[in-house]
């Protein structure tokens, strides 16, 4: 006969064996990524702000499901030289100032965006849409990860602006 603590200590166990399946199957940690200057990967949202990254930890990391590869931390709080923020010269839905996210420190509360991870993709577009890199908003190159300079250099053709925005903004060799 299961009794209502065998079923609890049942449906424990099995959220303990998913989250150490999610563990393993994530096995790299934030420690091991690197940002675009060779150094520790650092956080891209903060407390105060609302918490960032495709993985939701606060770093520009990604999952083998994340098509849009969110490498790339930029500071929605600026405006670039248009006027304009991400979202609109993208031409993105307004979420850029939204004031409703879960905050960085305390996911229970609500916070407005600052810093976020954007997609790579996006962002090549955006330095494009934007007239240039001296057009665009504020990055943060220490929350930058270097899969995006990876992606980049791979298909140089296509994204050398955005390679050479990497180098000119972050003073990058």
């Amino acid at each position: 006969m299961i009794t209502r603590r065998n079923a609890l200590s049942n449906t424990m166990m099995i959220v303990w064996l998913q989250a150490l399946l999610f563990l393993i199957r994530n096995g790299e940690t934030t420690a091991e990524y690197q940002n675009v200057k060779g150094e520790s990967l650092q956080p891209c949202s903060q407390d105060g702000s609302a918490l960032t990254g495709y993985t939701r930890s606060g770093y520009c990391v990604d999952q083998n499901d994340d098509a849009g590869s969110h490498h790339i931390c930029i500071n929605l709080d600026s405006i670039a030289s248009s006027g304009q923020n991400f979202c609109e010269v993208t031409g993105q839905s307004d979420w850029c100032s939204s004031t409703n996210m879960p905050c960085h420190e305390d996911q229970n509360q609500s916070c407005a965006i600052e810093n976020w991870c954007v997609c790579q993709w996006a962002f090549a577009s955006y330095i494009e849409k934007a007239g240039g890199c001296d057009a665009i908003q504020d990055i943060k190159c220490d929350s930058i990860n270097t899969k995006a300079m990876e992606a980049y250099q791979s298909d140089y053709s296509q994204y050398g602006e955005a390679l050479a925005c990497l180098y000119e903004r972050c003073l990058l060799e």
